[in-house]
């Protein structure tokens, strides 16, 4: 029979957090520092492009038990937890959150998939009012004349030179260098401007 083996899983949501925190927390779960794996997952990033993650699912075996700190680490939506967290049940994998609020070596599966169901909700109510508090913020933020989006790349000044420059037969790669741009911002610029 296998030794059981106790996984823990860590996430940021960002190059700029720190995993510290999660890693300490999971040694002193007791948890060995071979057994620790973890991703850093951006807003923008495909949350099924982890790695990491990946590799620590395809080690686990029956009765092992995957701890994180708290179940919003399986996915950002309710759905995407929900089968995250249900793929490592038929697997037979136990499942703690070091928040205290799943603990499946304790509790009967149908209680666990009750409270799974209900936090995911509640997870992804959050997530909406929190979109819809900042959608109401850029808003109130555009009513008073607050510019939004990415700043132009280019000034006016350097618009008209390059105009310029294309009237003098200068090449893209030409252009940019000498205004200290990229050749595709010079090309974008040229072919929505006609010149």
């Amino acid at each position: 029979m296998n030794e059981l083996i106790t996984y823990f899983y860590y996430g940021c949501s960002t190059e700029f957090q720190d995993e510290t925190r999660q890693i300490e927390a999971a040694l002193k779960s007791g948890v060995s520092e071979d057994c620790i794996y973890g991703d850093k997952i951006t807003g923008i990033s495909n949350y099924g492009d982890r790695p990491e993650y990946s590799k620590m699912v395809a080690l686990l075996q029956p009765q092992d038990c995957v701890i994180t700190e708290d179940l919003t680490r399986y996915g950002r939506s309710m759905v995407l937890m929900l089968v995250e967290i249900n793929n490592l049940l038929e697997k037979g994998v136990q499942i703690k959150t070091l928040d205290g609020r799943l603990d499946t070596t304790t509790m009967p599966e149908e209680i666990v998939r009750l409270i799974v169901g209900v936090m995911g909700y509640a997870a992804e109510m959050e997530l909406k009012n929190l979109k819809r508090r900042t959608s109401e913020g850029r808003a109130v933020a555009i009513s008073r004349g607050v510019k939004m989006g990415r700043k132009k790349s280019t000034t006016h000044h350097q618009f008209e030179e390059i105009k310029a420059m294309r009237l003098h037969q200068r090449g893209y790669g030409s252009i940019a260098k000498s205004l200290g741009l990229s050749k595709s911002t010079v090309q974008r610029l040229c072919k929505s401007s006609g010149i």
